[in-house]
């Protein structure tokens, strides 16, 4: 993952030394050096973020998942049903193509899209410079949709108040065990297209059980994207959320 290799999502640059003429000691050293550089750096970036959003009163999540398991169509569903009751904007983070962007587009809300090229996350400083295209002073609610990985973006603070993770019936019930760093850092799963349950081989209560192992205060909401099953759970969680951070800004 980047913070062990060291390379960064601006350039990706990769510098590994594959000779045998250095001692194990001296490489695990150098490789500590490297992780501890770019995550204070990007924390650096990530407090300012914070900073500023919290002085506009502005809720902001990271939306994390692999590839896949919906979170566009969770947008659009959410961004949708919540036209008129909240002023957002997203930014949508991929390698290549503005697809998701566009599709955000067309539900009438702002827009900005990152590509990583061959970065595999966003940091940020990304999420930072995205958001200056934004009148901040008009926004209730900032969405950021985050590359489809579930190992690297879990190393990288955005500024965001919560972390969510999305996870669909369609992957395996075991992914929180096999990624527990993304789902140990976040605080909210969207357990998604749990419409399809009559056609998988799904355990829902294992996944849950999983999920809690591994962050045992995370909230859990079962929801269809595509159907809107269990979506008033998750927009009543948003509410409470943006008027608290309305309250304290």
């Amino acid at each position: 993952m980047c913070t062990t290799c060291g390379c960064e999502p601006e350039s990706h640059h990769h510098h590994h030394d594959h000779g045998h003429h250095h001692h194990g000691e001296e490489q695990e050293a150098r490789r500590i050096a490297v992780e501890t550089d770019i995550l204070s750096r990007n924390n650096r970036f990530a407090a300012h973020n914070r900073a500023r959003f919290a002085e506009k009163g502005i809720f902001v999540l990271n939306l994390v998942s692999s590839p896949g398991s919906g979170k566009t169509t969770t947008l659009e569903r959410s961004l949708k049903d919540l036209a008129g009751k909240y002023r957002c904007a997203v930014i949508e983070g991929d390698q290549q193509t503005d697809n998701d962007a566009r599709r955000i587009a067309a539900t009438g809300v702002p827009v900005k899209q990152i590509n990583t090229g061959a970065g595999c996350h966003l940091d940020a400083h990304m999420v930072g410079h995205a958001a200056e295209g934004f009148d901040l002073d008009l926004l209730d609610l900032l969405l950021v949709e985050n590359v489809g990985n579930l190992v690297c973006p879990a190393s990288f603070d955005l500024g965001e108040h919560h972390k969510v993770v999305l996870l669909s019936v369609t992957e395996g019930e075991d992914k929180p065990l096999k990624y527990p760093q993304m789902f140990h850092a976040a605080d909210v799963m969207l357990l998604n297209k749990v419409d399809l349950l009559p056609y998988v081989d799904f355990d829902v209560e294992k996944c849950k059980e999983m999920a809690r192992r591994v962050s045992p205060g995370i909230t859990i909401f079962e929801i269809s994207s595509r159907t809107g099953q269990g979506m008033d759970a998750w927009y009543g969680w948003l509410a409470e959320r943006i008027a608290a951070v309305k309250g304290d800004a």
